[in-house]
C-alpha cells in the first residue's frame, strides 16, 4: 500500500443517489465519507438528509443554495471559495440558480450510519 493514494477522475465511484445530484466517492473508511457533488445548471435536487452524520463541504464551482427549514422556506446560499457544514438529520434539498454553469462541492461525510436518507420533504 502506497504512502500517497490518487483517486483520479475515472476512478471515483458512484455515491448514493438523489434526483438532481451527482455524487461520486474518492475515499470511504469508518465513520467518513469524502467524495464530489455535482449539480446540473438550473437544477432543484430532491429533499434528502443525512441521517446521524454531519457533512461538511467546500464550494469550488458555481453557486449553491440549500433549502431548508420548516415547510422548506428558509435558504442560504454558498459562493465558490466558501465551506459549510450541514448537521445531522437536517432535511435540505440543493439547488443552483445559475442557468449557465454546473456547480461541484467536495465534501466530507462524518459519522456513523446512512449517508443519505431521501425524503418526500421537509415538515410543515
Amino acid at each position: 500500500m502506497p504512502d500517497i493514494d490518487v483517486v483520479r477522475e475515472a476512478d471515483l465511484r458512484p455515491g448514493d443517489p438523489t434526483p438532481g445530484i451527482v455524487r461520486s466517492k474518492a475515499f470511504e473508511a469508518t465513520g467518513v465519507l469524502f467524495g464530489r457533488t455535482r449539480v446540473a445548471k438550473g437544477v432543484v435536487s430532491g429533499w434528502h438528509h443525512h441521517g446521524s452524520r454531519t457533512l461538511f463541504g467546500f464550494l469550488v464551482t458555481g453557486r449553491l443554495r440549500f433549502d431548508y427549514g420548516r415547510g422548506g422556506k428558509d435558504s442560504i446560499e454558498v459562493r465558490p471559495g466558501e465551506h459549510f457544514r450541514i448537521q445531522p438529520w437536517v432535511i435540505h434539498r440543493d439547488v443552483n440558480p445559475s442557468q449557465t454553469e454546473d456547480l461541484v462541492v467536495v465534501n466530507i461525510l462524518v459519522g456513523e450510519g446512512p449517508a443519505l436518507v431521501n425524503v418526500v420533504g421537509p415538515a410543515r
